[in-house]
Parts: C-alpha cells; structure tokens; sequence
C-alpha cells in the first residue's frame, strides 16, 4: 500500500500532520474536515487483501468527486492477529483510544478464537464507544444470486449490539462460576435442578429498556428520512418474554412517542402516509425473507437474531461478501466488512472486496462525502453489469450461462477503479 495519504503503524500508530480529526459537537452531531483522518484496521485472514482494495477505491472516488479539495488520510491500526504478531494485545488499547479520537473508523473481518472464553474483537469494539445499532442494507448489485428476480431484495436491518447474549456473560460448563449461578437459581429463584443439569454452562441475556428504545429510534429516523413504507420488529417474543418479548413492546411504545406517532402507525391497515409498524416472530421473518423478501424495507432486532436475519438477507443477494455494515452510536461510527476471516482462500487473492469496499462507500455517506459514495455504488454495479469479478462472482454467472471474466482482488479492485 504506497499511497502518499496512507499511513502505516511503524511500531506505534503513525498520525499525519496534514490530516485533521472530526469533531464530535455536544449535540453528538460531528464537524468534519476536508481533510479527515480515519483509522483502518486490515484485520485477520483475506482482511489485508481485500482493505487496501477498499482504501484504494474510495482514494479514486474522492479525487474524481473534488479533485483534491477533500482527501481522506488512512492511519493503520493493529488488531487481531496482525497485533499479536507484534506482541500486542489482540485488541490494544492504543487502537482503541485512537478509534475514539478520530470518531468514524473502518475494519477488515476480524477472527474470534472458538470454544475459549473471552469476548470476542468485535464485541469489544461494538462496546468501546458504544455503537449500539449495526446497520446493514442489503440491495442487489446485478450479480448472480440464488433466487429469481433479486432486486426485489433491498432491505436495511438495525442490529441491536449493546445488549443480549454477545455481553459475554458466561459461566463454562463445570466452572465454579456455573455452579454459584446454578446453586443461586434453584436455591433462590425455585428453578428446578433439572432445567440446569449439574454439567451445563450458562450464558445470561440482558435486554434493556433503554438500550432497546434508543436503537429503535434511531431506525425509525432512519426509515423516516429514507421514505420507507414498512418496519417489521423481529423476535422470538412467544418464548422469551421478559427479553424479546419485551423488546417488541418496547419499541411499539416507541412509535407512540411524540416524535414518531404521526409518521408511524402500529395499527393492522396503515393509514396513508404513514410508515406500518409490524411484529414478526423471529422463524417467521426467516422464511418470509425467502419467500416474498419485498414485503421489509426495515427489520429491527435484538443481537443474536439480528447475526442469523442480516446473514439470510445477505445470502439472498449472493452472500455477505456484497452486503456492507455500519456500526454506529451517538456520532461515532464503526464500519466493517460483514463476512469472516476466509481462512481457506487467504493468501491466494481470490477474495471478494465489495463488502468492505461499500462499507467504504456507507462510511462516505456517513461523513457527508455523498458524490464520491455515489461513485463507488456506481462503478461497482457497473463492473458486475459487464460480468467482470473474483472467482465467487465468475462461477455464478458461469451457472447461468452468463458470459464472465474471472478478476483477482487486486485486479477486481482496478476494474472498478476504471469504472468511477
């Protein structure tokens, strides 16, 4: 990576003089320069072969849309197993006190030891500046999918992150942690000895009014300014009550608010003009997403059901390799690739770089640099348009018979770069 505005970690973070930090304002809406500094982590796996690609996009676009006026300076910071490598901790706290200070910031798939206790990378950063609702539009790009008629896929799902089971809370089976949990619900709470066997672990789902109510907002206001017709709030309300059952009534008590009461209707038939506000049980979202997935233009949901919801959306449209994600809070903001690690194709610069690259095109909406995420949205529609794409794309579009060249990352990342 030799751009003259990326800045490498040369065993401490490296901040550029010419760049400048946004601001966070106290009404947590943020100041930004032409000139803002944003950290990257590359991250583990095909992370640092598909987050130059990224950087090296967007690089494109920002000089075509202002021709210099406005530039991005990238500053590297170590995560994972990068981190490690240099004998740092897997998430260093200097990472994190830089992602703080620079306000909006972008990562590569970062991996989570399985079967360990310990939270995991992305947990830590979701809660490090508390960006509590991940977002994730799902839309159709023109490239190969599994069902018929896919653009009738566009869909935005807010991912609660602050609450439920990813809080780490967790006693490992035989701990004495386990046992002091168990011991308490039988002897304090009446749960009979065999709903907790002497051999189980345990895990706690904390769900709170606040946190819930707070998210919800923030995708109503999205669904407002964007002219969304449907809200579908998902959960498994039927079987757990006082968590995602709570949840779904939580947010219905939101739309009575003053703020949303005239613009949302939670009654059966909407009244014209206003945006309809529906429960949906969490099975039921997962199969009416396959069979009629134009019936949500929003689904808000809790943690766990927000991974399994945004996951089948995205593999409607081919995958989450073409689905981007924006972590975000009260100003500060996270974005990210939403797939793994890619342990089995790492190194062999066959990766697809989309998720990340539009996650770069979100991040430039987020700061307002709309004409160079039109850019992007553009040139890489019109890759795929022309059948140009990694090994992923080419064997769909060989499958349906369709004319196609197979592109390396690298060379994928050029092609659209030629399209802006």
């Amino acid at each position: 990576m030799k751009n003259e505005n990326v800045f490498l970690w040369n065993g401490k973070i490296n901040i550029p003089q010419e760049g400048e930090f946004i601001k966070l304002k106290s009404d947590r809406n943020m100041d930004v320069p032409d000139n803002p500094v944003i950290p990257f982590i590359s991250g583990d796996g095909i992370g640092p072969e598909i987050t130059p690609v990224m950087i090296n996009v967007v690089n494109a676009a920002m000089e075509k849309a202002y021709g210099g006026a406005k530039k991005i300076y990238w500053v590297e910071a170590l995560a994972g197993d990068k981190a490690e490598e240099k004998e740092m901790e897997r998430m260093p706290q200097e990472t994190l006190d830089l992602l703080k200070r620079s306000v909006v910031s972008i990562k590569g798939p970062l991996g989570t030891p399985v079967g360990k206790p310990g939270k995991s990378l992305n947990s830590i950063l979701r809660q490090s500046m508390d960006f509590y609702s991940a977002i994730r539009p799902v839309y159709y790009l023109g490239q190969p999918t599994p069902i018929p008629d896919p653009e009738r896929v566009d869909v935005t799902i807010f991912r609660e992150n602050s609450d439920d089971v990813y809080m780490a809370i967790e006693y490992m089976a035989g701990s004495e942690g386990a046992k002091k949990v168990r011991n308490f619900f039988i002897n304090e709470m009446g749960v009979k000895d065999a709903s907790i066997p002497e051999d189980a672990g345990i895990t706690i789902k904390p769900m709170s009014e606040f946190k819930t109510k707070r998210h919800v907002r923030k995708a109503f206001r999205y669904a407002i300014n964007n002219n969304k017709k449907s809200i579908a709030v998902a959960g498994k309300g039927n079987i757990m009550k006082a968590t995602e059952g709570a949840f779904l009534n939580w947010a219905f008590e939101v739309a009575k608010e003053d703020e949303f009461k005239d613009k949302i209707s939670t009654e059966q038939s909407s009244p014209s003009g206003k945006i309809k506000l529906s429960k949906v049980i969490t099975d039921q979202m997962l199969m009416q997403l396959v069979l009629n997935p134009n019936a949500y233009d929003v689904i808000i949901t809790q943690n766990l059901n927000g991974d399994y919801i945004s996951d089948l959306a995205s593999a409607l449209v081919g995958g989450p390799g073409f689905v981007p994600s924006g972590n975000i809070g009260d100003g500060y903001a996270l974005f990210e690739s939403t797939h793994g690690v890619g342990m089995d194709i790492a190194g062999k610069g066959i990766a697809n770089p989309l998720s990340i690259t539009l996650s770069g095109a979100m991040m430039l909406e987020y700061i307002g640099f709309n004409e160079a995420a039109k850019l992007v949205y553009d040139a890489v529609k019109r890759t795929i348009y022309q059948g140009n794409g990694t090994r992923d794309i080419y064997t769909g579009f060989e499958k349906l018979d369709k004319k196609a060249v197979e592109l390396s990352t690298v060379e994928f990342g050029k092609h659209i770069i030629r399209e802006i």
